[in-house]
């Protein structure tokens, strides 16, 4: 990224820092977390211990991050090293992401940016003008991405709430900044439960690795009676809904499933863990010692906000997130694709010197495609 165009995001960032400091949600326990930062073009600095609201404005004002973030776990010396802060418990916390739901509409606005030669493509594996294969992938996430997410986030939701008995105050959902959700359980029975677990509990929330028995299908000494019933609780309850679409078809699709044997049975579970299995990445909700993005601070990869959504049916990320200003600013965009921002419509532009908003340029500048005129 080009010195000019760190300069218009750092200066665009810390204006937003100083205006909605109030968006930024200072976490419960501040000085047991660990906080880290990233500035942009450089590494990441970790092991911060921040007392305040007082002393996080001030480490965002002084030092201008990209991006903040911060633990979901409680330590005792969250400055020291990893293996002496004394880890006490965490947060659990479930990451939903677009880009892991095989969704047929990414191919449409998804772009390909060369890193030899920068040329910006529609979604191909090999630059169209250097033949580079050094190809970095670039999504503006469509509203189809977005309501796909929301659906993981409610079935996620309805399994914590129903089968693991999480309080439904406790479960807070924030957008992310970029393709999807984070959700966040707090005071709840996992607290203090660790990696091995945590994974354990992605498994039985995506329904990953379940096999026929626990659904009624046996090998040997098959019972009709094992099958599940269509008011069941839990997964047998949803897995019931899926196959035998209603109670009047349940006798003979059990009798199908039966005729059809054991590894058929297989086939047919894994299909349904697919379609209503929650769609989470494990290896984020495994990892304890993990810094997440800060609530309220803004995403680099699009400019827009981590935020809370109090109503996850009706919020817009694309209105609802973005604190960017409104002031007007020329750029070189290129930028092949359509994109809707504070109900404005922008794009497509090909190589073209343009007059935007501030917030749609450091939308098109975070994703490489545009650049300071």
């Amino acid at each position: 990224m080009q010195e000019s165009d760190i300069q218009f995001l750092e200066n665009s960032f810390k204006k937003y820092y100083f205006d909605h400091f109030d968006q930024i949600k200072v976490p419960e326990r501040t000085s047991e977390r660990e906080f880290g930062y990233q500035k942009f073009n450089s590494g990441m600095t970790r092991h911060i211990a921040i007392k305040d609201d007082k002393e996080l404005h001030l480490m965002l004002i002084q030092n201008i991050p990209s991006d903040v973030y911060c633990s979901n776990a409680y330590y005792t010396f969250p400055n020291l090293p990893m293996n002496e802060k004394d880890w006490k418990e965490a947060d659990l916390i479930f990451d939903i992401d677009a880009k892991d739901l095989n969704l047929s509409c990414r191919k449409s606005h998804t772009l390909s940016i060369c890193n030899e030669c920068s040329e910006i493509s529609k979604n191909s594996s090999q630059c169209s003008k250097c033949n580079s294969t050094k190809i970095e992938k670039k999504s503006l996430p469509c509203k189809n991405c977005i309501d796909a997410s929301k659906i993981e986030v409610s079935k996620l939701s309805e399994v914590l709430i129903d089968d693991l008995a999480v309080n439904k105050e406790n479960i807070h959902v924030y957008f992310s900044g970029n393709e999807g959700f984070h959700v966040y359980v707090y005071n709840s029975q996992f607290q203090k439960i660790g990696s091995r677990e945590r994974s354990e509990l992605t498994d039985y929330i995506s329904l990953r690795g379940a096999i026929p028995e626990t659904f009624g299908m046996k090998k040997l000494k098959q019972d009709r009676a094992l099958f599940p019933d269509f008011d069941e609780k839990g997964w047998r309850g949803r897995f019931a809904k899926q196959v035998f679409g209603s109670k009047s078809k349940r006798s003979k699709i059990i009798t199908e499933l039966l005729a059809n044997g054991y590894a058929s049975f297989q086939k047919t579970l894994d299909d349904v863990s697919e379609n209503i299995g929650v769609k989470i990445d494990p290896n984020v909700t495994m990892d304890i010692h993990r810094i997440f993005r800060l609530p309220g601070s803004i995403n680099s990869k699009s400019g827009l906000t981590k935020i809370q959504c109090n109503d996850l049916t009706k919020f817009d990320p694309y209105t609802e997130a973005s604190f960017i200003s409104d002031d007007t600013v020329e750029v070189f965009a290129n930028c092949p694709i359509e994109f809707k921002l504070k109900n404005k419509k922008f794009g497509p532009y090909i190589n073209e010197k343009i007059t935007i908003p501030t917030f749609a340029a450091v939308y098109m500048i975070c994703k490489k495609l545009a650049r300071i005129a």
